[in-house]
């Protein structure tokens, strides 16, 4: 039904537009009593051989949800009537800010892609911690923290730990955004010594509290082997909990989608199919490279359940989609779970 009726709907509008659209109208719907029962019924699926207990947490299941759909942490509940195992919200950064210009969201449909250069659009911290407050479901939450983009890099410590410390007592576990293409110079922060300072600076901030909570970092799939053997030797170092492979490329090669088009666009971060093979390949280095050292949540062109299998037989302990329920609909993690059900038989 998704695919057939309401996706091509959808599909006629601009992207960002219709995100906010459907956010809005899920909070409506889930206001009507019998509503979110309905959404379990056709997207919850409940079993104990789902469950995952990874850095600490346990999870009813492998399939969350990634960072950049629910930035503001308003639709937690609803995501987890939709049978997800975990939301990580944000990215979120210590103070709102708009992001970048719009038109900033587009569609690839021949290549099942989204690009976006949103530019770490939110509401601040205060405004997530707010929501939080309110939700009704357990399911566990991460918190997704970036730098403003007004804020040098040689200043981003201070807002990295701002937000750690506002979201402290409303998320399970912290992911560290130094990843994304879309703010200015924040991919620097991924080089060996600027990051090892950050993750430092963090868990330092993480031993005062009285009960620490998991801190992951997510990397960007367009890292080389080198880099990607520094981030594992700061891992290590740092003792984080973990690391999330991957977020959005800047690569545009072998795309279905015409030059022209994909060049009028212009800039922004890559998500969907086209990312799947390069972000499986990040998760199998960094498993087999540290010996299974550390978890990774692994998420990137994510759009059936043979793609999950596939990250998760690679190296990953949880997965996360994005771009997926955007062209697979609210199903997806219920297909996947009963792919991992079916697996074990």
């Amino acid at each position: 039904m998704y695919k057939r009726l309401i996706r091509p709907l959808l599909f006629r509008f601009d992207a960002e537009r219709v995100h906010h659209g459907v956010f809005a109208l899920v909070g409506f719907l889930f206001k009507i009593p019998f509503v979110p029962a309905l959404f379990r019924r056709a997207c919850l699926l409940e079993d104990p051989r789902l469950e995952r207990e990874v850095f600490g947490l346990k999870f009813r299941n492998p399939v969350g949800i990634a960072a950049g759909f629910d930035k503001n942490a308003e639709l937690t509940d609803e995501l987890a009537a939709m049978g997800f195992g975990f939301v990580e919200i944000g990215t979120l950064t210590p103070r709102p800010q708009p992001g970048n210009d719009k038109p900033r969201l587009f569609r690839l449909r021949k290549d099942q892609a989204l690009i976006n250069r949103l530019g770490f659009n939110n509401r601040g911290t205060a405004a997530a911690v707010k929501k939080l407050a309110g939700r009704q479901s357990d399911i566990v939450i991460g918190g997704n923290i970036g730098k403003n983009k007004a804020t040098p890099n040689d200043e981003a410590v201070a807002d990295y730990l701002a937000s750690f410390d506002a979201l402290y007592e409303v998320v399970d576990y912290f992911a560290v955004n130094v990843s994304s293409p879309n703010t200015p110079n924040l991919r620097a922060l991924q080089e060996k010594e600027p990051l090892r300072q950050l993750l430092a600076a963090i868990q330092a901030r993480n031993q005062t509290k009285p009960h620490p909570k998991p801190v992951l970092l997510k990397i960007a799939p367009d890292l080389t082997n080198g880099q990607l053997d520094d981030i594992i030797d700061i891992v290590l170092a740092t003792r984080i909990a973990g690391v999330i492979a991957t977020n959005t490329t800047v690569d545009r090669n072998a795309l279905e989608t015409g030059t022209d088009e994909v060049t009028a666009i212009g800039a922004g971060g890559l998500s969907g199919r086209p990312l799947a093979a390069r972000a499986t390949e990040v998760i199998r280095y960094l498993h087999r490279q540290s010996n299974g050292a550390f978890p990774i949540i692994g998420v990137g062109g994510i759009l059936s359940p043979r793609d999950a299998l596939d990250k998760l037989a690679a190296g990953a302990s949880l997965v996360q989609l994005y771009t997926g329920f955007v062209y697979e609909g609210p199903t997806l993690a219920k297909r996947i779970n009963r792919a991992l059900l079916d697996q074990e038989k």
